[in-house]
């Protein structure tokens, strides 16, 4: 396989350290830029086992810096870019959509500036080039919930649950839903697939969009609703729903998502867009039900001993009420689908969050946020 430079955005967070291993391991000719601010969900940490490989290499660096992004490019002679940097949690979009719309819009066409003027800059231009961007399914709005008791699903891959396989409804994200974001973290995402799109059809580069439902499994950030409630129940400490527990996601299983990532990257079609995601839908306080189940049959209690962490709060502003994504293009063209069950990639999940309690003290503290210094400064 030819030698590639590949520059991975947001390669510290949480499905960027898994792209990054991904592509390390299994490329061992690709020289593999990992280029991360180290904002609060950044952890180097994530990826130790990888880090003293030679063809990897770790850079501290802002998206938004125009000119550090294009001298990198220059140096490294980058002929790809795999774009995950991203503010993504929609409740500090709510309380700061400022940072939104820095990181996720400048910092974004930041990139693709500087990929246009580099690339532009190059005998062969754009030739064997490319710039993907991973972006959310929140860019298409929200789903109504037409069937809320379940309904059987009218499709189905491998990671779709054998005891819980519903659709909530009776349409579903697919390529050509139309945007409508109603949060400023959807908005501002949103804004960022469309600047990609548009350095396509004006500029001719090479791009790819991707849009992908919630992910779960190891090394998330616990802001997010799966380790949070891990570490919560293992704690003992009360579990706050939003509401009554009724929205409705579609989840994955990190690990195929970086796989979909992969395959898209090798294979995917140019200026075209992608939906990954796992056929997989839950109601959240289904899903809190499942993850106390199992943290407590992994500890030793009895089954069910905790539901009494449940504690119902304020719904969140503007919350969606479902998500469900269509990814049947992706599997029918690309041959892609994920590899887990939901009940196979919760016990996963939760073993690992379980058997590394130490990361989690470790994220929890903030002492992480000490790891890039004696670790990467004098490199």
């Amino acid at each position: 396989m030819a030698k590639r430079n590949i520059i991975i955005t947001g390669g510290a967070g949480f499905i960027g350290s898994h792209v990054v291993r991904l592509f390390v391991n299994k490329y061992p000719d690709y020289h593999i830029i990992n280029l991360d601010k180290l904002t609060y969900a950044g952890n180097l940490a994530n990826l130790k086992d990888i880090e003293n490989k030679p063809n990897y290499s770790f850079v501290k660096m802002d998206i938004c810096d125009f000119d550090g992004v294009y001298a990198l490019m220059q140096k490294g002679h980058v002929d790809g870019i795999i774009h995950l940097a991203a503010e993504s949690h929609v409740d500090r979009s709510i309380k700061d959509p400022f940072t939104f719309a820095k990181t996720n819009v400048i910092g974004t066409l930041s990139m693709l500036q500087a990929a246009k003027l580099y690339w532009e800059g190059l005998p062969e231009k754009y030739e064997d080039k490319l710039f993907y961007h991973i972006s959310t399914d929140e860019v298409y709005g929200a789903l109504e919930l037409t069937n809320p008791e379940g309904v059987p699903a009218p499709f189905s891959t491998k990671a779709s649950s054998e005891k819980q396989h519903e659709a909530y409804g009776k349409d579903f994200f697919v390529e050509m839903t139309k945007y409508n974001p109603h949060s400023p973290y959807s908005a501002s995402k949103a804004s960022s697939d469309h600047f990609v799109r548009a350095f396509h059809d004006t500029y001719g580069m090479p791009t790819i969009v991707t849009n992908c439902s919630n992910n779960y499994g190891p090394y998330q950030f616990p802001e997010k609703l799966i380790p949070l409630f891990i570490n919560n129940i293992r704690h003992r400490k009360p579990l706050p729903v939003y509401g009554e527990g009724l929205n409705v996601r579609d989840w994955l299983y990190v690990e195929d998502h970086a796989r979909a990532i992969d395959a898209i990257f090798h294979k995917g079609k140019v200026a075209d867009t992608y939906n990954i995601g796992g056929f997989n839908e839950w109601k959240n306080i289904d899903i809190i039900k499942v993850l106390i189940n199992t943290v407590d049959r992994l500890l030793g209690r009895k089954e069910s001993e905790d539901m009494d962490l449940i504690t119902h709060v304020a719904d969140r502003l503007g919350h969606d009420a479902r998500y469900a994504i269509d990814s049947r293009k992706l599997q029918r063209e690309l041959g892609w689908e994920p590899s887990l069950q939901f009940e196979e990639g919760i016990e996963k999940t939760v073993k690992w969050y379980l058997d590394n309690q130490g990361w989690m003290d470790n994220v929890t503290s903030g002492d992480y946020q000490k790891y890039y210094k004696p670790m990467y400064c004098n490199r």
